[in-house]
């Protein structure tokens, strides 16, 4: 599955902003999809992830209560809302496919396609 991320950007301290991913070449509803981002000099941290009918997300501690995952399984999108942005925010956001069995794989070694990757940056 090729995936495309996009609508990164410039935003300030306490704004929100909505990430889109758009799937395509295969039946997207067979995989579970995430979210990643990796900061300069630091690895690669898991965001958030939800299972293939969208009924139920799993997020990671750092953005809990701010980050929502939402997919469109009818037009091969998923999507990351994220509000209350900080500066400990910014990072390269990644979209990645799964297709584990296990619900909400947290590890990025359980995720086989990933897209491109798209900057937000928040300033303070």
């Amino acid at each position: 599955v090729q995936l495309q991320a996009c609508g990164g950007g410039l935003v300030q301290a306490g704004e929100s902003l909505r990430l889109s991913c758009a799937a395509s070449g295969h039946i997207f509803n067979m995989y579970q999809m995430g979210w990643f981002r990796q900061a300069p000099g630091k690895e690669r941290e898991f965001v958030g992830t939800t299972i293939r009918s969208g009924g139920l997300s799993y997020y990671g501690d750092s953005v809990k209560g701010r980050f929502t995952i939402s997919r469109d399984n009818d037009k091969n999108m998923v999507y990351l809302h994220m509000t209350k942005l900080n500066p400990e925010d910014t990072a390269v956001y990644y979209c990645a496919a799964s297709s584990s069995m296990e619900p909400g794989p947290r590890s990025d070694s359980s995720y086989k396609y990933w897209g491109q990757g798209t900057q937000v940056t928040v300033s303070s």
